[in-house]
C-alpha cells in the first residue's frame, strides 16, 4: 500500500512545474561557472593561490581540472540547494490542504500514517533525484569538460594536495562520499520543511520559515559567542557543510599527509547521526501532530 501511495506521490511532485525550478537553476548556475572556469580559469588560479610561488610552481593545466571545478561548484551550490529543496518538501501536505484534497484523500482506507510515510518518502526521492542531477553536472560534466587531475584544497594557511596517479585516484571516491554526506544535509532540510508543512494551510509558510530558521541557525553556528558555542552541537546546519572533512587528511608522526585517509572519521560519523537523528526527530514529530490534526480542508 505504501509503495503504490508512494507512486502517486512521486506522480503529484514531477506534474507541478515548481518542481522542475531546483533542476533548470542548477543547470544554470553550474553551466555558468564551468563557462567562466574555461573562459578565465587560469587567471582566477593565479589570483587564488598568488603568494605561494615561492613554496611550489603552480601549473595551471594541472589544478584547473574537473575536481577543482567540482569542488567549487559544492562550496557555492550547496547551501543555496536547501531552498530548492523546501519549494517541493515544503508543499507536499500544505498544498494539499490549501486545494482541499487533504480530506478527501483521509477517506480512503488507508491510515494517516501511511499516507504521511509516503508523502515523506516521496520527498526525500525528490531530494536524492535533485542531488544526483547537481553531481552529474558538478562532478561528471566537469571531468569531462576539463579531465582529472591532483586536487589542491586551500584550507587557512594549508594547501592540501589529493593524488591522481599511478597508485590510483585518491579524489573521486570522497566525492562519492561527499554526496551522500550532502544527502543527509539536504533530506535533514526536506524533513524539516515537510514538519511545518504539517502545521501550514498554504506552502509559503513553510518554505519562507525553513530558510528563516536555517538562516538564523547558521547565524548562531558561524558565531563564536559563549551562549552559540553551548548551542552549535544541537542544531543540525552545524553539520551541513560535514562533507568538507572529507577532503582533509591525517598525518603521520612526521607530520606529512597519509594518503587516502581522513582527518577524522570519528567527527564525519557523529556528524552523520546527528542529521539522521534530526530526520527521525522532525518526521517524528510530523507523524505525531498529523495524526492528531483535525483537517478541516
Amino acid at each position: 500500500m505504501v509503495f503504490t501511495l508512494l507512486n502517486i506521490e512521486l506522480y503529484k511532485i514531477f506534474r507541478k512545474p515548481r518542481t522542475y525550478i531546483g533542476f533548470v537553476a542548477i543547470a544554470v548556475i553550474v553551466v555558468l561557472i564551468q563557462l567562466a572556469m574555461k573562459a578565465d580559469g587560469p587567471t582566477w588560479i593565479k589570483l587564488m593561490f598568488s603568494g605561494m610561488d615561492d613554496m611550489f610552481a603552480i601549473q595551471d593545466g594541472n589544478v584547473l581540472n574537473g575536481y577543482f571545478v567540482c569542488f567549487l561548484i559544492l562550496n557555492t551550490l550547496l547551501m543555496q540547494v536547501p531552498l530548492l529543496v523546501a519549494l517541493v518538501t515544503g508543499d507536499m501536505v500544505a498544498g494539499e490542504a490549501n486545494l482541499g484534497t487533504l480530506r478527501l484523500l483521509l477517506t480512503k482506507p488507508i491510515s494517516r500514517s501511511q499516507v504521511l510515510l509516503a508523502k515523506f518518502m516521496a520527498g526525500l526521492a525528490y531530494t536524492f533525484i535533485l542531488l544526483v542531477w547537481m553531481a552529474i553536472l558538478s562532478l561528471f560534466l566537469s571531468m569531462a569538460l576539463f579531465g582529472t587531475s591532483d586536487l589542491l584544497v586551500n584550507k587557512s594557511y594549508t594547501i592540501i594536495q589529493f593524488y591522481v596517479d599511478s597508485e590510483g585516484d585518491d579524489v573521486f571516491w570522497r566525492y562519492i562520499a561527499a554526496f551522500g554526506f550532502a544527502y543527509a544535509a539536504l533530506a535533514c532540510v526536506a524533513a524539516l520543511s515537510f514538519l511545518l508543512s504539517v502545521f501550514a494551510e498554504n506552502s509559503i509558510g513553510p518554505i519562507v520559515s525553513t530558510m528563516s530558521i536555517i538562516l538564523v541557525f547558521t547565524i548562531i553556528s558561524t558565531m563564536d559567542l559563549p551562549l552559540f558555542t553551548r548551542i552549535n552541537p544541537f542544531l543540525f546546519t552545524s553539520y551541513m557543510t560535514s562533507w568538507k572533512g572529507l577532503f582533509n587528511m591525517a598525518v603521520d608522526e612526521n607530520g606529512a599527509a597519509i594518503r587516502g585517509s581522513v582527518y577524522s572519521w570519528k567527527a564525519l560519523m557523529e556528524a552523520l547521526a546527528m542529521l539522521v537523528g534530526h530526520i527521525l526527530l522532525f518526521f517524528g514529530i510530523a507523524l505525531y501532530a498529523f495524526r492528531r490534526k483535525d483537517i478541516l480542508s
